[in-house]
């Protein structure tokens, strides 16, 4: 696996190791209307990573098709849907700033449930990742390495400032500094280990490329409709989170065409 690969996987992380050390300087309550912009930006960015760097490559790469080459995107990205649907159902965990707990009933604490909750966000963040990269590595015409590491930014951009709504939630539990920083890097590295299993996968499933593309975005779109749009639309402040989600989505958008 080359170098370029490996620090591809690692900037979403390097991101993740920002976000987490926010704690440090933040203090533990954030300001709602923070709060609604970050968790926007967040929800534009990966839409936008979504539609142009897996969607759209799924269905150039289906072209042989004609007027079936949104099957396999179709598929995969129903598929992708299902698949956070059910870890979603059967892992135990806690959403920032709420209180009820979702999954199966555990007895596990609050700190756990909520790094559970930043893991279940980042697998597909870390799949996407991969699959792009493996896309590149297999010499497809329709990825670019300037396409995959402007995934791999965009990734580690919504990262940064998604960290005042992952670590302050830990601080107001009253964990301490460290804890919280802690808790943040180790659900952060399911993003680049999740991105090395699906190279890995992938590598010896080419032909099914365009399926795992339309799979990640299918996984993160869940994502940002289950959880982040509801986040960002409730109570007051709806429409400035709206603005960011068009500044993130905006953003990723420019950084695909770009580097792309």
């Amino acid at each position: 696996m080359s170098i370029e690969v490996i620090m591809g996987l690692l900037i979403p992380f390097i991101g993740t190791l920002a976000r987490s050390s926010m704690v440090f300087f933040l203090k533990k309550q954030i300001n709602p209307v923070i709060e609604k912009l970050l968790i926007g930006f967040a929800a534009g960015v990966m839409t936008a990573a979504s539609v142009w760097s897996l969607l759209i490559p799924a269905m150039d790469q289906s072209s042989s098709l004609g007027k079936l080459a949104f099957l396999p995107a179709a598929v995969g990205y129903s598929a992708g849907t299902l698949f956070l649907l059910i870890l979603d159902e059967v892992i135990p965990h806690l959403h920032a700033f709420s209180d009820k707990p979702e999954g199966p009933h555990s007895n596990l604490s609050k700190t756990i449930m909520m790094v559970l909750a930043v893991v279940l966000h980042n697998i597909p963040e870390g799949m996407a990742v991969g699959v792009v990269y493996a896309g590149w590595m297999s010499g497809n015409s329709s990825i670019t390495f300037g396409a995959a590491l402007s995934l791999a930014v965009g990734i580690a951009i919504q990262n940064f400032p998604e960290g005042a709504i992952v670590s302050m939630p830990l601080r107001v539990q009253g964990s301490s500094k460290k804890k919280a920083f802690g808790a943040g890097v180790l659900s952060g590295i399911v993003e680049p280990i999740g991105g090395l299993l699906t190279i890995v996968f992938a590598e010896h499933v080419i032909p099914l490329l365009p399926y795992l593309l339309s799979f990640a975005a299918g996984a993160m779109m869940y994502v940002v409709i289950e959880e982040l749009v509801p986040e960002m639309s409730q109570g007051e402040h709806s429409n400035k989170a709206a603005l960011a989600f068009t500044s993130g989505f905006v953003l990723m958008m420019i950084l695909d065409v770009a580097l792309g």
